[in-house]
């Protein structure tokens, strides 16, 4: 049998002492990628999202358990000497520590990040809070809903006669885990060449800022503050739903050569010459106009039959799917982005998996997020060398207290 290729990130270890989303999402990315992620939690109770819900499973978050895959559990109490010595000595041996305090906290826990890196030159330390370490707003709690309120996220999403909205998931917290995990790979390639580490300051702020992309270059390219367009792109027509004689379709038409093929499979050939839709621009302005006309013909025939014709044509249209539709499919099935594991409390469950596919240095097949201290015995003994006895009388002591 071939032999196992190595992760990415194999012999690296990640002292996590993150909880929620954000931090947790980025020591996945990283556990995928190989890393030996010790999750800190606390005795009573652990990471918050243990709580969340519903829905739970023989006790188990759905939410914990989107956010923990590939990693070990560990019971410390940051608030006790022994706990705060634990740490200490084990960010000694770490490579990354990753935490998401209310500033002051781990100072506060006398585990100063300055201080850990004094005493492991070669560790990288990522903080991420709601609006950065170095802020007039540091000492402020960072929520995903309120990021994505006042990052400017939510005014551009909705109707335009609505309220705002805001996205489904938490996606401040996700695009600040990923850019977090980013970081975390840049600077273990700088020590590399340097031999030291560093420190990284994210904020969930910063990161959905940078992720209004081309809305906020068109803001601060014409001053005008964008309006809601729905379902409708900004920038780019026709780019929106469209009813048919049933269910809706997604049509994503940038380019005018596209626009051109569209109107010849739907028999509208004379639209590319109209002046009022000859290219994208003029398009975007006339929407209002444009629409109706590619409806009538849309409800003509129902969706399965568009969905056929138009990526016959080769044009980007797809069905608007329920995400149990989306995890159920034949295609998601082929790319493995829903693995089935062997879960302590839960029995075989299925999570999803991670996106990254790289040909030498596979990501790991998905270990079940952990049931709170699992692994606390094992850590102490493997990583911080205690024996058995004193592991066991340890978890003793902490689950009593």
């Amino acid at each position: 049998m071939a032999a196992t290729k190595p992760a990415a990130l194999q012999g690296v270890r990640v002292l996590d002492l993150s909880r929620i989303l954000a931090g947790p999402w980025c020591a996945m990315i990283l556990g995928d990628l190989g890393a030996d992620v010790i999750k800190v939690e606390n005795p009573s109770g652990g990471d918050d999202t243990r709580s969340f819900g519903p829905p739970f499973q023989a006790g188990e978050s759905a939410y914990f358990l989107s956010a923990n895959r590939n990693k070990r559990s560990l019971l410390v109490d940051l608030k006790s000497g022994e706990g705060q010595g634990i740490v200490r000595e084990l960010a000694a041996k770490s490579d990354v520590l990753i935490e998401n305090f209310r500033a002051g906290t781990l100072e506060r826990c006398d585990l100063g990040l300055d201080g850990l890196r004094a005493a492991n030159a070669r560790l990288i330390t990522c903080s991420i809070s709601g609006y950065g370490r170095e802020s007039p707003l540091s000492m402020r709690a960072g929520y995903d809903f309120m990021i994505q309120a006042e990052s400017g996220l939510m005014s551009i999403i909705g109707e335009p006669d609505g309220p705002p909205m805001k996205v489904g998931v938490a996606i401040s917290d996700l695009i600040t885990g990923n850019n977090a995990a980013q970081a975390v790979l840049a600077a273990l390639l700088s020590r590399e060449k340097t031999g030291e580490g560093q420190a990284i300051d994210m904020a969930l702020l910063d990161c959905q800022v940078a992720a209004l992309a081309n809305v906020a270059a068109a803001y601060l390219m014409t001053g005008a503050p964008p309006p809601r367009t729905g379902n409708a792109h900004a920038a780019v027509a026709p780019y929106e739903p469209f009813a048919t004689a049933d269910k809706p379709i997604a049509l994503a038409v940038a380019a005018d050569r596209q626009f051109e093929v569209l109107c010849r499979v739907l028999g509208l050939d004379e639209l590319p010459g109209d002046p009022r839709f000859a290219s994208n621009s003029r398009r975007v302005t006339n929407r209002a106009e444009l629409n109706p006309i590619l409806t009538e013909v849309f409800k003509t025939r129902g969706r399965d039959h568009w969905l056929k014709v138009l990526r016959d044509a080769g044009l980007p249209a797809g069905a608007i799917r329920t995400v149990d539709q989306v995890l159920d499919s034949p295609e998601i099935a082929a790319r493995g982005m829903v693995r089935e594991v062997a879960h302590p409390t839960l029995g075989r469950t299925r999570l999803v998996a991670s996106p990254l596919k790289l040909s030498a240095t596979p990501v790991r097949h998905p270990a079940p997020p952990p049931t709170l201290g699992e692994h606390t015995v094992e850590v102490l003994t493997e990583v911080l060398k205690w024996d058995a006895a004193k592991a066991e009388a340890y978890v003793g002591r902490i689950k009593t207290n």
